[in-house]
């Protein structure tokens, strides 16, 4: 019998549940406990956290938390990698270990340093660098610069006798795929295994996205009371069965796991990550018992010659406001309420001296106004508005922030939901992406006072994108009737930067072709027009029978640039599972579900 490693991922994000590592360490049965914080905003806030205090810039929780765990780790040798240092991981390297130390507990911590780029920012500038989406120049002032590390100096940390390594900026997959390659031995040119690492570490980087969570079939899915974190036992060969503590809620099975390897992908024939260039098109998912889901087929390329950078920087204030709207009419008056006040606001604007608002947003929730043309018709007795403005200086964002609740009192009756006070006006902060050459970057791992430089093998060229598929769809025959997305696939979606992944699953093979025809990347562009300045790029997945949709320019400007109320394009897939697609009648005799869902589309 082969080795297995056993990696469960006891956080997604930082403030996820403390109950992640927690259930891992107690019953897991793991060898590796990895964690993931770092989201591009977060870097923003620990830089600024670090300006107020020198030796602060990372989640202080994070010492807190495994303090307290180390005691179970030591005993049960569980090994821990978590990107847990933010702007200074050599100051949370240091804190953790005084904490260990302090109480007699024997783990060696290891920081991995060499992510940050602000030292290096002024020579980018000279050397014209830009955007990797609008081609823009760096900007003068920035809040963080990071590059994405790979897996490659957390190997080297755990080769090196470290039991919790802690890096700064990397890559979320590579804290699954370091493990991997300390405990198989995998070189830097086995691709093919390097992106069957990295697979592995996707699927669990966001947690309980991975066991059931945010599931298109949420009804099928139990326990969210007490999910269950992922966990992937891992050979050498590089395949790996993803599955859960037993007696968890949650749900794994090939669907839920298809979800979680859609999320965020971009092209699935060139997944770039500092190690490997991933091509996840032709993936075998095998149920092999219950919450037990094999994963095979990841194919891999040379990586690139460059590592992805992302810098944050200050541009500007936001203020945005919530209200609950009530009775006949709630929306034709939040949407009134909503005007009144941008009006209200730009007349003091102008009083005043300011300039006008840079952006200003108005959304009604409840009344599917995020849905545009394809909003369900009726009209709902109770709605939220939400109201956002984006100005050059604070005083301008401060007008609307002070008038607001003049709503409460002088506009619509039925206004509730005040109670918390004015909005707050908060700096705007945006996203700058670049591509940077790994030869200005030297990654450094430190462990008991000693620091050992990373060698980062740079390939001689870069290897040309390969062609994508078609998936050999056939026509279909009539007649057709038409049925909404959802019943005949599943998807998730997610953000990169300012532009949304969508992607779209097939319930069975037979679906795919009426899939293609009807989600197109003109008809895709149609549904989301209302929301879109960019194009759409749809890419196929062949062994996961579905596509990824790549909206550009879909979430005015992503994250916390954003006026919206989703930022991050986390509803698109369910807003998508609307879309009328036309089958033909026949399936309705042969697909009960199919049938359930046979009536007309409301549109």
């Amino acid at each position: 019998m082969s080795e297995i490693v056993r990696i469960g991922c006891g956080g997604g994000f930082w403030g996820d549940s403390d109950q992640g590592p927690i259930q891992l360490v107690e019953y897991g049965e793991i060898d590796f406990l990895v964690m993931d914080y770092l989201a591009e905003i977060t870097m923003s806030l620990l830089a600024r956290a670090r300006v107020k205090q020198p030796d602060g810039g990372y989640p202080a929780d994070f010492v807190t938390l495994f303090a307290r765990l180390a005691p179970a780790l030591a005993a049960k040798r569980i090994r821990v990698v978590a990107n847990a240092g933010g702007v200074n991981p050599a100051g949370c390297r240091d804190a953790l270990q005084a904490a260990l130390d302090a109480a007699g507990i024997p783990l060696k911590v290891a920081a991995v340093t060499g992510d940050d780029l602000l030292s290096t920012a002024d020579r980018l500038r000279g050397d014209g660098i830009t955007e990797m989406a609008t081609g823009a120049p760096l900007p003068a002032k920035l809040l963080s610069m990071n590059a994405y590390l790979g897996a490659l100096p957390i190997a080297a940390a755990l080769d090196a006798g470290a039991d919790i390594v802690i890096t700064g900026r990397c890559v979320d997959s590579a804290v699954v795929l370091g493990p991997l390659i300390h405990r198989f031995g995998w070189t830097t040119d086995q691709y093919d295994l390097l992106a069957a690492g990295s697979l592995a570490g996707h699927v669990v980087e966001c947690g309980t996205q991975a066991t059931g969570g945010v599931s298109t079939d949420w009804e099928d899915v139990p326990g969210w009371d007490r999910m269950g974190y992922p966990i992937v036992e891992c050979h050498a060969d590089g395949s790996f069965v993803m599955t859960k503590p037993p007696g968890t809620g949650g749900l794994v099975n090939p669907a839920t796991v298809a979800e979680q390897i859609i999320y965020e992908i971009g092209d699935p024939a060139r997944y770039i990550l500092p190690d490997v260039i991933c091509d996840f098109r032709h993936l075998k998912l095998t149920e092999v018992g219950p919450d037990r889901v094999l994963v095979e087929g990841a194919k891999g390329l040379p990586p690139t010659r460059s590592y992805k950078a992302s810098a944050t920087y200050a541009d500007g204030f936001k203020c945005a406001g919530q209200l609950m709207i009530g009775g006949r009419d709630a929306a034709a008056k939040a949407r009134r309420t909503g005007e009144a006040l941008l009006k209200l606001a730009r007349r003091l604007l102008a009083e005043r001296g300011l300039a006008d608002f840079r952006r200003t947003s108005i959304e009604v929730l409840g009344a599917d106004d995020t849905y545009g043309p394809a909003a369900f018709k009726g009209g709902a007795r109770e709605v939220i508005l939400k109201v956002a403005v984006d100005h050059a200086m604070r005083e301008g964002a401060e007008i609307l922030s002070r008038e607001f609740l003049t709503s409460a009192t002088g506009m619509a009756q039925g206004i509730t939901g005040f109670a918390g006070g004015r909005p707050k006006v908060t700096p705007m902060v945006r996203l700058y992406s670049c591509l940077v050459d790994k030869n200005l970057l030297s990654p450094i791992l430190t462990m008991a006072g000693v620091e050992h430089a990373v060698t980062i093998p740079i390939p001689a060229h870069e290897v040309p994108a390969a062609p994508s598929d078609t998936l050999g769809i056939e026509a279909m025959s009539g007649p057709f009737s038409p049925v909404p997305l959802i019943a005949i696939a599943y998807g998730r979606s997610g953000d990169k930067g300012d532009d949304a992944n969508i992607g779209v699953l097939a319930r069975d093979a037979e679906f795919v072709p009426a899939i293609a025809a009807a989600l197109t990347p003109e008809t895709v562009h149609g549904y989301f027009a209302h929301l879109l300045t960019g194009t759409v790029e749809r890419f196929a997945l062949p062994g996961l029978l579905g596509f990824n949709f790549l909206l550009h320019g879909a979430l005015d400007g992503g994250g916390t640039a954003s006026l919206r109320h989703d930022p991050q394009g986390k509803a698109f897939a369910q807003m998508l599972m609307d879309f009328p697609v036309p089958v033909p009648t026949e399936w309705l005799a042969r697909h009960p579900r199919l049938a359930r869902f046979a009536e007309p589309v409301r549109l």
